[in-house]
């Protein structure tokens, strides 16, 4: 410690603002090894969180969908007969059947195409738990009738606004002409860039091709109290083999374990962040072993002063904490403004998560203390017999 104007400044600090060129160097270096860390682990949690956007909203206590289904990219059909045969248990309510394709919608302004994930359900049926898109089904009962998802990327054209303006919105999906009959909220993912709904009846015309009595998805519903796993436990008894009957939550579970484990994408996010740590702690410890060097001098003399080396070596892990304060604030507040941009680009949930903030601010802890302590070493070049 010393005095300044009758203030004690930690020594720590004077050392690291003795050289401000270092000092912003390094804080730079840090604040990068920051941001880097934010856009890896925020895209990777996009990828997750998007990914079930949809599935989220689904009214639904338990789902059935064919075995070779792995994601929402590669949805297998499965007899519809096998929902039906899931009402004779007597805890369920409902049931929903689900049409699930991604078709080719043609941007009504460019007259290019984009695929879009088209769900088909009886207008009659409960589908989402927004009570707005339940309010707008009825429009679908007429044949080439749509909603549209207004926070679909704008590759698919400006639908959302000219609908609002009151114009009549049409376009084409696999050759035949939709009109959009309303709009709904869901939002784009990793897997489609755009939804809409529809009626049974529409979507198949759509979908010509569709195997008679096939359906992708099934929405079962249970009366209040009932244990959903204890309720999935038998149906998987009752059903044949040919369908996988799960929660909403093993649902989900379903989708994100394969964009976790069966592509290449999470695992290149988190080698980002990775790398990130890696490039802050080489930077940080050349910073801190480069000031430890220049004040080896200044440190024999406090050691021939009387400090201890457990003292001095405190001094130098205050530095790491202090670089890790000063560098992780403007990498949050840089990370705030890009996820902010990023949402508006791609309409992805990009967002600042605490649990994130939390962990990223622990890398950098971590990656400070560390150097530091690699940078603590070069402390026992120091004798103080060398000043004599």
């Amino acid at each position: 410690m010393t005095l300044w104007q009758g203030r004690r400044i930690p020594l720590a600090w004077l050392l690291l603002t003795r050289q401000p060129m270092r000092l912003a160097v390094a804080l730079a270096g840090i604040t990068f090894a920051g941001i880097l860390m934010f856009m890896q682990l925020g895209f990777r949690d996009a990828l997750f969180d998007s990914s079930v956007t949809v599935h989220k909203l689904f009214d639904t206590d338990l789902v059935l969908l064919s075995p070779r289904s792995k994601s929402s990219i590669s949805m297998t059909g499965f007899p519809e007969r096998r929902l039906v045969q899931a009402l004779a248990d007597p805890d369920v309510t409902g049931i929903t059947p689900v049409h699930w394709n991604l078709l080719l919608w043609r941007n009504p302004q460019t007259k290019g195409t984009r695929a879009i994930l088209a769900l088909g359900f009886e207008p009659g049926d409960p589908l989402f738990l927004d009570p707005a898109v339940t309010a707008l089904a009825p429009r679908l009962t007429q044949k080439g009738r749509v909603l549209f998802d207004d926070l679909s990327r704008d590759e698919f054209g400006p639908v959302a606004k000219w609908f609002k303006e009151g114009r009549v919105v049409e376009s084409e999906v696999g050759g035949k002409r939709l009109r959009v009959a309303g709009l709904f909220s869901s939002g784009p993912s990793f897997g489609a860039d755009g939804n809409i709904l529809t009626s049974r009846e529409t979507l198949l015309s759509l979908v010509p091709n569709n195997p008679p009595g096939s359906i992708e998805l099934g929405l079962i519903r249970l009366r209040p109290g009932a244990d959903p796993a204890q309720v999935a436990e038998r149906l998987r008894r009752l059903l044949p083999e040919d369908v996988t009957v799960l929660t909403k939550q093993g649902f989900l579970d379903l989708e994100m374990d394969y964009w976790r484990t069966s592509t290449a994408i999470g695992f290149i996010f988190t080698l980002g962040a990775a790398m990130g740590f890696v490039v802050g702690c080489v930077i940080v410890y050349q910073i801190l072993y480069s000031d430890v060097s220049d004040h080896l001098p200044e440190y024999a003399t406090l050691m021939a002063m009387g400090y201890s080396l457990l003292t001095l070596l405190g001094v130098v892990a205050r530095e790491g904490l202090l670089l890790a304060i000063f560098g992780y604030l403007p990498a949050y507040a840089a990370g705030q403004v890009l996820y902010a941009a990023i949402h508006a680009a791609t309409k992805l949930p990009v967002a600042m998560a605490g649990d994130r903030a939390m962990t990223v601010f622990l890398m950098i802890l971590v990656m400070c203390m560390g150097s530091a302590a690699m940078a603590m070493r070069k402390l026992g070049d120091a004798d103080p017999a060398d000043i004599f």
